[in-house]
């Protein structure tokens, strides 16, 4: 992109701009998760069907990702952003369109194609302003995410307790969150490629020095992917709560997650990220325990909120150690990135077949041992204090390949 010279309050509005748009993206993550028990009731579709669907929204990321750069490269970073924010606001009322398994798949897809592209746009858009403010920003701006699916899934909660139908409510948010992003947009960087940029490689192989960086990773955003999808549907169908008290449990996830991203920075630069780490694998795996044991829902409840709070920071960190692995950091960022997105891929789909196969009691257990896996392999990401606090522009990666 282009260097412009931004005095510093341009540079503090752009950064609330995107801090903006990173809370509506995480608004639309957050209204659908809280009303998946509706839209799998809509379509009629068991567990594993279930599973299989919500594969769709990480293969459709994983394939339109790439794409994200070029439509940068071509109107503008500010543009860009706009257009792709605004196809995935729209989105989100997609899937509670759906009346059978396909087409549920089919608007999963282009939810999570939307998804991706925007992901990678507002990440590019947060290290370029980081850059310029010369001080790490991008924690906090994972933190709005995480903050703006708390109100999304909050918002999803009301909706349930009332009982309102799935399609008004996405129509409602989606409206909402297209006009409020709309706006957010304004205000972020326009940057301009150089006549010379070439688009960044499409994808990078895992080099052996990140390997067990992305096993840690896969760790954790498996342990992500399972709470945030299937926690309404585990209260609902292992404990008989009603959808009120169901979607709740997706919000207290997402409020703890939201808390320690924001809070993340500072406990690394106090305790390490080690330490941090290996206390975090210590609180997933108690929580995953409380919900697989539960025999109450508060008792599940709070097992999904020890969940958010323990793998909050994973992942950022996990690209940190990544950056500092070999001669390449660039490279072992990406394949990194790739193992994530692996997990985030088959997290869904595992959960519901293994469910299927035997019980969602059975398939949070797997969470739990993979949980156990953060505190046992924590010291692969072992970095120094001034390394931890330089975390955050690679965490960008853990959303897809910088533009």
């Amino acid at each position: 992109m282009s260097e412009v010279v931004y005095d510093k309050q341009r540079l503090k509005r752009a950064r609330i701009a995107v801090a903006a748009v990173f809370c509506v993206h995480g608004s639309v993550a957050g209204s659908f998760a809280t009303r998946v028990p509706w839209i799998q009731d809509h379509a009629d579709v068991s567990a594993g069907m279930l599973g299989l669907a919500l594969a769709f929204p990480a293969i459709g990321a994983s394939v339109a990702m790439p794409l994200a750069s070029r439509i940068s490269h071509r109107f503008g970073a500010r543009n860009a952003l706009r257009g792709l924010l605004v196809m995935w606001t729209l989105a989100l009322v997609l899937p509670s369109l759906a009346p059978n398994l396909p087409t549920l798949c089919l608007a999963l897809f282009v939810y999570g194609a939307t998804s991706g592209m925007s992901d990678v746009a507002m990440n590019a858009l947060g290290v370029e302003t980081e850059t310029r403010m010369h001080k790490s920003i991008m924690s906090g701006l994972h933190g709005m995410w995480s903050v703006g699916a708390l109100i999304g899934s909050a918002a999803g909660t009301v909706a349930a307790h009332l009982g309102s139908d799935a399609r008004l409510h996405h129509v409602l948010a989606a409206a909402a969150l297209t006009a409020f992003g709309l706006v957010a947009c304004q205000g972020v960087l326009d940057l301009q490629p150089e006549p010379e940029e070439e688009a960044p490689p499409r994808f990078s192989l895992p080099p052996k020095s990140a390997l067990l960086i992305g096993a840690v990773g896969f760790c954790a955003v498996f342990a992500e992917g399972a709470s945030l999808d299937w926690s309404a549907v585990y209260l609902r169908d292992v404990l008989d709560t009603s959808p009120g008290v169901a979607a709740a449990s997706t919000t207290g996830f997402t409020l703890t997650m939201a808390i320690a991203r924001l809070v993340g920075d500072a406990v690394v630069n106090r305790f390490g990220a080690v330490r941090t780490v290996r206390a975090g694998g210590a609180l997933a795996a108690l929580g995953g325990l409380l919900v697989v044991l539960a025999s109450h829902p508060v008792m599940a409840m709070g097992g999904f909120a020890l969940m958010g709070l323990g793998i909050a920071v994973v992942v950022p960190l996990a690209f940190a150690a990544a950056g500092h692995s070999g001669p390449n950091p660039s490279q072992a960022i990406a394949g990194v990135a790739t193992i994530t997105y692996t997990s985030s891929l088959i997290a869904p789909s595992a959960i519901g077949a293994l469910a299927e196969a035997t019980s969602l009691v059975a398939s949070f257990g797997l969470v739990t041992l993979l949980a156990c896996g953060l505190t046992i392999f924590a010291g692969v990401l072992r970095t120094s204090g001034r390394k931890a606090a330089q975390a955050a522009p690679a965490d960008a990666a853990a959303h897809g390949p910088r533009s």
